[in-house]
C-alpha cells in the first residue's frame, strides 16, 4: 500500500491497466450485478432533488422502479446503492443509445447542463473502490470479469488504472492531490525498474 495525504492506495492502481471499452462490453456494469451503484446519503439526496430535471432521460421502466422506490435504496449488505429495475440488474438510471449501449442518465443529463452532478462518485471511480477507514480513504483495484475487455484495452494502450480515472480522483482529492500521485507513481515506477536491473 501507498500512503498519499489521506488515502491508503493498492499497488494494483499503477501496476494494473484499464481503458472501458463500451464497444465490447457494453456497458455492463450499469445492468449486472446484485445491487446498484453504492451512494452516500449526499448523493442520495441530491439525486432526488434532482429527479424532475433527470426523470426526462430515463426510461419508462427505470422511472417506474424510482417512483416506486425511490432513487435508492438499502442492499442486502446494509450499503446504500441506486435502486435497481425490478430489484435485479439494472440500475433505475440506465438508458441504452442507438447500439444498445448502456450509459448513465443521470450523466447524460449533466452532458445537456439539465444539471450540476455528473454521476455518483462510485461509478466515476470504478474500477477503483472506496473504503472509508479511520484516518484515510483506502483506494483498491476492484477485478470484474465483465471488465475484461477494459483490461485489454488499457493494456494495449499502456494506460494505468489510476490515469485512467484522472477525472473522478481529481473530482474526490482536487488536482494537486493528482499531480502528487503521478510524481509517486513515477518514483515508482522507476524503484521497481531498478530492482527488477
Amino acid at each position: 500500500m501507498i500512503e498519499h495525504r489521506n488515502t491508503l492506495i493498492s499497488e494494483d492502481i499503477f501496476d494494473k491497466r484499464f481503458v472501458c471499452d463500451l464497444s465490447a462490453c457494453k456497458g455492463a456494469c450499469c445492468v449486472a450485478g446484485e445491487s446498484g451503484a453504492p451512494l452516500t446519503q449526499e448523493e442520495a439526496d441530491l439525486l432526488q432533488e434532482l429527479w424532475p430535471k433527470i426523470k426526462p432521460y430515463i426510461p419508462e421502466k427505470g422511472q417506474c422502479a424510482i417512483e416506486k422506490d425511490g432513487v435508492s435504496e438499502v442492499d442486502d449488505d446494509g450499503d446504500l446503492v441506486t435502486t435497481l429495475v425490478e430489484g435485479r440488474g439494472e440500475c433505475a438510471f440506465t438508458v441504452f443509445d442507438e447500439k444498445g449501449i448502456a450509459l448513465c442518465g443521470v450523466e447524460k443529463a449533466w452532458k445537456d447542463g439539465a444539471i450540476p452532478f455528473r454521476k455518483p462518485l462510485s461509478c466515476h471511480m470504478y474500477p477503483i473502490r472506496v473504503v472509508k477507514l479511520a484516518d484515510h480513504d483506502g483506494l483498491n483495484y476492484h477485478k470484474w470479469p465483465i471488465c475484461k475487455p477494459a483490461c485489454a484495452c488499457g493494456a494495449k494502450l499502456d494506460v494505468p488504472v489510476y490515469r485512467f480515472l484522472k477525472d473522478a480522483l481529481v473530482r474526490a482529492y482536487g488536482q494537486e492531490w493528482f499531480d502528487e500521485l503521478d510524481n509517486i507513481h513515477t518514483a515508482w515506477v522507476e524503484e521497481r525498474s531498478t530492482k527488477i536491473k
